[in-house]
């Protein structure tokens, strides 16, 4: 599954990822391959992503995030 997370003024990451944990304003959620489609409001917290195996962080204060057809669509600000 392709994740991208993009401010107003970069890419910030662009790849194939394994999963992805996004800091939803309800409550962290994880999202794996064939996820249901979704868009959720992000709120202050961390963007962790696995990429075979090994997993990354990316701080944000916010955001959208869009999940449809295995791409996790992060806009952050």
């Amino acid at each position: 599954m392709t994740l991208e997370i993009i401010s107003a003024s970069e890419i910030t990451f662009k790849g194939e990822v394994d999963s992805v944990t996004l800091p939803g304003k309800l409550g962290s959620f994880t999202v794996l391959k064939n996820h249901a489609a979704l868009i959720s409001v992000l709120t202050g917290g961390d963007v962790r992503y696995t990429v075979n195996g090994e997993t990354h962080t990316i701080a944000i204060q916010g955001g959208i995030a869009d999940v449809n057809n295995n791409v996790i669509s992060v806009c952050i600000y």
